[in-house]
């Protein structure tokens, strides 16, 4: 039977200041959750255990996701997780290139190097500075490129208040933009409705999805939820939001309902990245996925068959 048999503390360095419109990050602590057969020691499984400060505030999630992600690695025995054409080598994932907070210039430089490296998404999260001065950024991409060439994605991570969000979702929705996650904070399910209803650009869940008690992980909560706000998207962290069986129930609930997913990473290392990729995997996505966030720190953790080959993510 596995048990757990070791528990790693490690702490993941930025390359970046990491801004978000929670704060910003220079490190990232993690812990990594080992199982082993008692009776075969070198029978063993890897997860990821990664909440980040203030911005996962739900720390259960994450702790079964490493759990279900190290029974997975124990039960396969090999890195290469699922059984796809992407595990195979064969196929890659579309992904969307991540624009991080920063100040204009920052985040001008860092949209054109996600440009020149073949990204054809682009999601920016927004919120750290000036409302005028990210309407100029997405200007300025539009004037070059049209929708055809560049999709548009941006994440408020729940900056904008109620009374001025429609104001800001009608200045974002001229720049033909795919979708805005998570407008305003979570927990305000009348209002998120409302603009769900009314909104000149699709919305998308994130932070909505967090369990915040025992009751926010059943089906008749998840069903509540989504039959009362009615998005056009949902986003799927399985560290956030009940680990990947969790976000499997999230996935068969949307479809029922004709609301649409995709799913990223959490900023975990490369051995949750690697198992969330692998679970995707198997939904054979089309839309980008929310998982290049593999480059992002100094000390990543090697050996993990995970490449990107411009704006696609491959199974080495």
């Amino acid at each position: 039977m596995p048990r757990i048999s070791k528990i790693t503390p490690y702490t993941l360095k930025f390359k970046f200041l990491a801004g978000t419109s929670r704060g910003t990050y220079t490190e990232h602590p993690v812990k990594y959750i080992e199982i082993s057969d008692e009776n075969n020691p070198a029978h063993i499984g890897i997860g990821e255990y990664a909440p980040l400060p203030d911005l996962s505030p739900d720390t259960a999630s994450a702790m079964l996701f490493a759990h279900e992600t190290a029974l997975w690695h124990y039960d396969r025995q090999t890195l290469k997780l699922s059984d796809t054409p992407f595990a195979r080598g064969e196929k890659g994932i579309p992904i969307n290139g991540l624009i991080w907070m920063g100040d204009y210039a920052t985040m001008q430089q860092r949209i054109e190097e996600k440009i020149a490296a073949g990204f054809r998404c682009l999601k920016l999260k927004i919120g750290a500075i000036h409302f005028d001065e990210e309407i100029a950024l997405l200007k300025q991409i539009r004037n070059r490129y049209p929708r055809e060439v560049i999709e548009l994605r941006v994440d408020a991570n729940g900056a904008f208040t109620p009374s001025d969000a429609m104001h800001k979702l009608d200045a974002l929705a001229k720049f033909d933009l795919h979708s805005i996650e998570q407008p305003i904070r979570a927990g305000q399910w009348d209002t998120m409705a409302h603009l769900c209803r009314n909104t000149p650009l699709p919305i998308a869940l994130d932070e909505e999805l967090i369990p915040t008690s025992f009751e926010s992980y059943t089906t008749a909560y998840k069903t509540q939820l989504l039959d009362t706000i009615r998005p056009q998207y949902i986003v799927l962290k399985p560290s956030l939001h009940g680990a990947l069986s969790g976000c499997d129930e999230w996935i068969h609930l949307a479809t029922q309902r004709n609301i649409q997913w995709w799913a990223t990473s959490a900023l975990e290392s490369n051995v949750g990245l690697n198992a969330i990729a692998h679970w995707v995997a198997q939904y054979q996505p089309i839309m980008p996925q929310g998982l290049g966030t593999g480059q992002i720190y100094e000390n990543n953790i090697g050996g993990y068959p995970l490449e990107l080959r411009g704006d696609e993510m491959w199974c080495k």
